[in-house]
């Protein structure tokens, strides 16, 4: 009964992953989106890192991991972000709330473990109006919406004593509008630019963790993860026209023939990202680790928007964290049960806006609370962050985003025994 429970539950919150707007940042207006954080609330709230596997929490980045699992494992995360948007003059405030993952994973057999599951892998989503000061008087508003999903297939085996391998395959797909409006000041008309990109293409997740006991009672962490360059093909389609500015009627609005510019059908390649992680730490107890990750994101292009005033750098970022749990079989105290989590992260996004660099820098923490006598928990976490800059017309976004997670526990695959 549980498990029918379960499965239905997590066929309704699937639909809400599709159906979200993830993201009201101006700085989705770049690249496919604002790439989403793909590791679960547990890994986000120690910096992001996602080396560190056990038994009974899924790894959505750490493909290896699963070959740790011994329970089937079902988890879900959600997440509300409260939003403060700041450029040279001034500032608003917005939130908003997303489905961040939904994922299952299973012991197969022994030291063999196996998960699937959808999330989001990108989120546009922004409204902004540039004025343009003249005689007269010329005003760009921008608006975007939609994003991409994505489907993904895990496997994780110990092939010898502390060294697991594992990949992933994920399937991503979705669409991006864009639009622009121009108006012209005392002029009847405006015009408009309406684009649409409907992407679709595959990616790998590949890892190799090294996890050697040390004095029977510490445990080295060690592991490279490489996810490989994402294919992905964009099929584009665009309308332009004029509009009136007294009722908003369109007026004239035209496909435009793209492929006599060879734009109908666009491939958007995203690079290889490589991850390097080291750690140490007392199972059931504590760990400390960190990551450093880089990728060459000066190779992305989008052809089909031709934004003028970005750049696409290498990217590179660092990430800090660990957890401490009192005495996680303490029979007298429930707060020496509770694992807690807290990390540091610094990325450098790859993106260049009128030659700034467009750096995000998050310090996290959180809380692993123990439901009743199972291995179930329930994982809440916080973050403050800062992205972006004021200079250069450019605007500052600072974040206090709230994470909750559910790690629900059982037992599949197992033979009943009759006395």
């Amino acid at each position: 009964m549980v498990k029918k429970f379960l499965i239905a539950f997590f066929c309704v919150v699937a639909h809400g992953i599709f159906a979200q707007n993830g993201t009201v940042s101006p700085y989705s207006y770049f690249g496919i989106g604002d790439l989403r954080n793909s590791g679960t609330v547990e890994n986000q709230m120690m910096g992001g890192i996602s080396m560190y596997g056990d038994s009974i929490h899924i790894s959505l980045r750490n493909p290896a991991a699963y070959s740790k699992l011994r329970l089937t494992t079902y988890t879900v995360g959600l997440s509300h972000t409260e939003l403060r948007l700041k450029d040279f003059s001034q500032e608003q405030n917005t939130s908003f709330t997303n489905l961040d993952y939904l994922s299952i994973g299973f012991p197969i057999a022994k030291n063999l473990g196996l998960g699937f599951g959808l999330m989001p892998f990108s989120s546009v989503g922004y409204n902004l109006t540039d004025e343009i000061e003249g005689d007269p008087t010329i005003t760009n508003a921008f608006a975007g919406e939609g994003g991409l999903n994505r489907i993904y297939l895990s496997l994780g085996y110990e092939i010898i004593k502390n060294l697991s391998v594992g990949a992933t395959v994920n399937f991503n797909f979705g669409t991006l509008e864009y639009q622009r409006i121009q108006s012209v000041e005392n002029v009847q008309f405006g015009t408009l630019d309406r684009r649409e990109s409907r992407i679709n293409g595959y990616d790998f997740n590949y890892s190799l963790n090294y996890t050697p006991t040390i004095k029977d009672k510490y445990t080295l962490y060690t592991s490279v993860m490489v996810n490989t360059q994402g294919n992905l093909v964009s099929e584009n389609s665009e309308r332009i026209g004029s509009f009136s500015l007294v009722n908003g009627q369109e007026i004239e609005v035209i496909d435009v023939d793209l492929d006599a510019v060879n734009l109908r059908n666009t491939e958007l390649k995203i690079p290889t990202r490589t991850t390097i992680g080291l750690g140490f730490g007392e199972n059931k107890k504590w760990f400390l680790g960190g990551e450093y990750s880089f990728q060459q994101f000066s190779d992305f292009r989008n052809d089909f928007l031709g934004i003028e005033n970005v750049n696409y750098k290498d990217a590179s970022s660092f990430a800090f964290g660990g957890y401490f749990v009192p005495e996680y079989t303490s029979l007298s105290s429930y707060f020496k049960r509770i694992t807690y989590r807290a990390g540091i992260r610094y990325d450098v996004t790859g993106i260049e806006v009128n030659n700034k660099e467009i750096n995000d820098f998050g310090i996290t923490f959180g809380l692993g609370l123990p439901l009743g006598n199972s291995f179930s928990n329930l994982n809440l976490g916080f973050e403050l962050g800062r992205r972006g800059t004021t200079d250069q017309n450019l605007i500052e976004e600072s974040y206090l985003k709230f994470n909750v997670g559910l790690s629900l526990n059982d037992r599949w695959f197992e033979k009943r025994k009759i006395n």
